[in-house]
C-alpha cells in the first residue's frame, strides 16, 4: 500500500468515525402524542349566525367543543380550554339561539389519563372566545401561548367585543408567563407543534399543526371554520372580526392541508371526533 492509498484510507476512516459519532450524539426526536378532550357541547339553534350570506335559515346543529392534549417528550401542552367548568350538567335551553353544556371538566379527563393538571407546561389558545378559554384559570401555572393580536384585543381598554378578559387574569395581571404568536409560533423549536396565524374569526386567531410520527401531519382548525358544510363553502360567520382575513386564512389553511397531506380536524364538527382515537387513546 503506497503512501497516498494509506492517507486516503486514514481520511475515510476518520470521516466514518466522525459521522458515526455525530449520529450517536444526535438528540433523539421527542415522542409526540395527540389526545382529544371533550370541552363541552354547543346547541346552535340558529345556525344562520354562522353565515354572513344567510346560508342556513331555519337550521340548527349540535356542535362539539374539542380541546387537545399534546405530549411532546416530557412536556404537556393543552390546546384550548373549553367551556367554563360551572356549565357542567347545565340543561340546554332549546329556545335560546345558542346554548352550551359540559359533561366532564378538563381536569377530570386529565386525571383519567393519569396526567396531573399541574404537569401542563403550556396552554395554547386558538382565540379568546368563551368556549375556548372557559377552564383556563385551572392552569394558571402554565405558560400561555396566544396570538399577538388577540392578546392586544383582550388587554385593550375596553376589550374588543366578545373578548372576556376574566379567564386570562392570571396572565394579564397575575404575573403568569405569556408568549405571543406573531403570527406563527414553533412551540418547541423542532417543527412538530406550530401555531398558525389564521386571523379573521378574531384578530389574532390561530390554528395548530401537529406532526405525528405514525399518523402524519394533523391540522386543528380552531375556529377558522366551524363545521363541514361551512368549510366546504368558505362560509364566514356573522360575528367574525374581518371577512377578508377570514377568507385569506381559509385559503392558507386549505393550501397547507393539501401540500402537507394533513388530516384536517374541524374542532366544532362532531363527525371529525372519529378522525382521532377515542378517549383515552392517543394518536401517535
Amino acid at each position: 500500500m503506497n503512501h497516498q492509498t494509506r492517507l486516503g484510507t486514514a481520511l475515510w476512516a476518520a470521516l466514518f468515525a466522525l459521522l458515526t459519532a455525530n449520529a450517536s450524539n444526535a438528540p433523539q426526536r421527542a415522542k409526540i402524542t395527540l389526545t382529544r378532550l371533550d370541552g363541552g357541547t354547543v346547541a346552535a339553534n340558529d345556525l344562520n349566525v354562522f353565515s354572513d350570506t344567510s346560508a342556513y335559515p331555519g337550521q340548527s346543529k349540535t356542535l362539539a367543543v374539542s380541546c387537545y392534549l399534546i405530549r411532546h417528550g416530557d412536556d404537556y401542552l393543552l390546546w384550548d380550554a373549553g367551556l367554563p367548568a360551572e356549565m357542567k350538567g347545565k340543561p340546554i335551553d332549546p329556545k335560546a339561539p345558542m346554548d352550551a353544556t359540559l359533561t366532564l371538566t378538563l381536569e377530570e379527563q386529565l386525571k383519567k389519563l393519569g396526567v396531573d393538571p399541574a404537569a401542563i407546561s403550556y396552554v395554547a389558545l386558538s382565540h379568546y372566545h368563551f368556549d375556548h378559554v372557559g377552564q383556563l384559570p385551572r392552569f394558571a401555572h402554565a405558560k400561555l401561548l396566544i396570538g399577538a393580536r388577540d392578546w392586544a384585543a383582550i388587554t385593550a381598554h375596553p376589550p374588543q367585543a366578545h373578548a372576556d378578559p376574566a379567564p386570562l387574569l392570571p396572565w394579564i395581571g397575575g404575573g403568569g408567563q405569556v408568549e405571543l404568536a406573531q403570527p406563527d409560533k414553533d412551540v418547541f423549536g423542532d417543527g412538530t407543534v406550530v401555531m398558525l396565524g389564521l386571523p379573521g374569526h378574531t384578530p389574532g386567531h390561530c390554528g395548530l399543526l401537529v406532526r405525528l410520527e405514525k399518523t402524519g401531519p394533523v391540522l386543528l382548525t380552531g375556529d377558522v371554520t366551524h363545521f363541514a358544510e361551512n368549510y366546504a363553502t368558505d362560509g364566514v360567520p356573522t360575528f367574525n372580526t374581518d371577512r377578508a382575513e377570514t377568507l385569506a386564512s381559509l385559503d392558507r389553511f386549505k393550501q397547507l392541508a393539501a401540500n402537507l397531506h394533513a388530516a384536517v380536524i374541524i374542532q366544532h364538527e362532531p363527525a371529525d371526533i372519529a378522525k382521532l382515537p377515542t378517549f383515552p387513546a392517543a394518536a401517535e
